[in-house]
């Protein structure tokens, strides 16, 4: 999925949410120093961004299907290489980075697994590939209460509960998929407090992602009476926001190398899900708090 909307527009509507999980993300992917880094769909830069403060620009790649998000990027880090790409077909070449990472990404990939193969394929062996998606099936997504209201009104309208990756064990499956052993499974969780109810809902006029497309497509009756949803669940303000991503990395093989012995004789380990109590202080440590 390419989003047509300017960069600005993006950032009113995410960066609140995006920029403070871009910290905890690089946080728990180890980025630092010496490291060259892809951040895959990195739209106007939030992750971006963190990748720069930590490895420094000359080590930073990114990639993103969007011509305004890249020309915005390129902008704003003119040290980075930003290209104009799709996940599916990434133009680097094999095991070109010390580090993938893909921040609210991998449910709008057109192939998901695909993506994340390719990720994999740029990653050298024992680097690490990281991917975040929000919880947008148990209602944990920074959009989650705008959906609730939606489908009070509309109970046909096709939210983002649905999309690849945004349900527990999805992302690791994925993962899976791909070729790749999830070596951790967690969440990340931000707090986000919004000044005033019509702080939180001008956003959504943006015409970003599905909500704002949703939104741009009802006619000014029936939007109204959305806003109107909207504020019979919210407070006034300030409006208090918690969003949660499930986020998953693994530490590739190499090229070609069999990630498990096939047939019978293999001994099942456990699954990977959700996170065990052990990761779940770490998720918590991640989180951030941000104010208004």
């Amino acid at each position: 999925m390419s989003f047509n909307v300017t960069a600005d527009a993006y950032l009113r509507f995410m960066g609140l949410y995006s920029e403070p999980l871009a910290a905890s993300f690089a946080d728990l992917a180890g980025i630092g120093p010496g490291q060259r880094v892809l951040d895959v769909g990195c739209g106007p830069g939030a992750l971006t961004a963190e990748l720069v403060r930590r490895a420094g620009a000359e080590a930073v790649s990114a990639v993103d299907p969007s011509e305004s998000f890249v020309a915005a990027a390129a902008e704003r880090f003119p040290g980075a290489d930003i290209r104009l790409a799709a996940a599916e077909d990434l133009p680097f070449p094999d095991g070109a980075f010390g580090a993938a990472l893909a921040q609210l990404v991998v449910h709008f990939m057109a192939d998901p697994v695909r993506g994340l193969r390719e990720m994999s394929r740029v990653t050298r062996p024992g680097g690490t590939v990281g991917a975040c998606v929000w919880d947008f099936a148990a209602g944990r997504g920074p959009v989650s209460a705008f959906w609730r209201a939606v489908r009070e009104l509309d109970p046909a309208a096709d939210d983002e509960s649905g999309l690849p990756g945004v349900r527990e064990g999805d992302l690791a499956r994925l993962f899976e998929q791909a070729g790749m052993e999830p070596a951790q499974v967690t969440e990340l969780t931000v707090q986000v407090s919004h000044a005033s109810f019509d702080d939180w809902w001008n956003r959504f006029t943006l015409g970003v992602g599905p909500a704002g497309a949703y939104v741009k497509a009802l006619e000014t009756g029936r939007r109204e009476q959305l806003r109107e949803q909207c504020r019979r669940l919210l407070p006034a303000g300030p409006v208090e926001i918690s969003a949660t991503a499930w986020t998953v990395l693994s530490h590739p093989a190499a090229l070609g190398a069999v990630l498990s012995p096939p047939g019978p004789a293999r001994v099942p380990g456990p699954r990977p899900g959700r996170a065990s109590s052990a990761a779940k202080p770490l998720a918590r440590r991640c989180g951030t708090r941000l104010s208004a």
